[in-house]
């Protein structure tokens, strides 16, 4: 009787094969072609993976620029943050008479409030999943969409620039 894969434990132990047959870890499209062949698999069915694959592909890549903006964003958001309460809190060392808080004053709100909205956008900017986060990154899509539109008119008036 033969020995029965689940359908995931199949396509790793293809991949697996595939992986150490081929000596650059690449394979042509001719060789695709010919495997899937093998297996049986129509040559339409294989375009059509072919074709979810580059739109998977091109999401995994929207995903990562966007995760990437909105680190760089929580980034410079933290330093702004890190300089600002900073001066304050030696503004406040600095000038004469302490409150209840010591010479900690003004500064310590400020830096409590302002650290809860930053705690807050950590929270969001680590999150990769939800609704909030697809409404996030369509918006994104959205714009970055719009932008790439505005380019390709202005450099369409203003000519290639060298």
């Amino acid at each position: 009787m033969d020995k029965l894969y689940r359908m995931e434990d199949a396509q790793r132990i293809l991949q697996l094969a595939i992986a150490q047959e081929t000596e650059s870890g690449e394979l042509s499209r001719q060789q695709l072609l010919e495997i899937a062949e093998e297996l049986n698999i129509s040559p339409t069915t294989l375009q059509t993976a072919e074709q979810q694959w580059h739109i998977m592909k091109g999401q995994a890549e929207d995903h990562r620029l966007f995760q990437q903006q909105r680190r760089q964003k929580l980034q410079s958001q933290l330093v702004r943050y890190g300089i600002i309460v900073g001066f304050l809190v030696v503004m406040d060392v600095l000038t004469p008479g302490g409150t209840f808080l010591g010479h900690l004053g003004f500064s310590l709100y400020v830096a409590l409030f302002w650290g809860l909205g930053l705690s807050l956008q950590t929270w969001r900017t680590m999150q990769t999943s939800g609704e909030r986060y697809e409404r996030d990154i369509n918006k994104w899509r959205r714009k970055r969409s719009m932008q790439k539109t505005i380019n390709g008119v202005v450099n369409r008036f203003l000519g290639p620039t060298h």
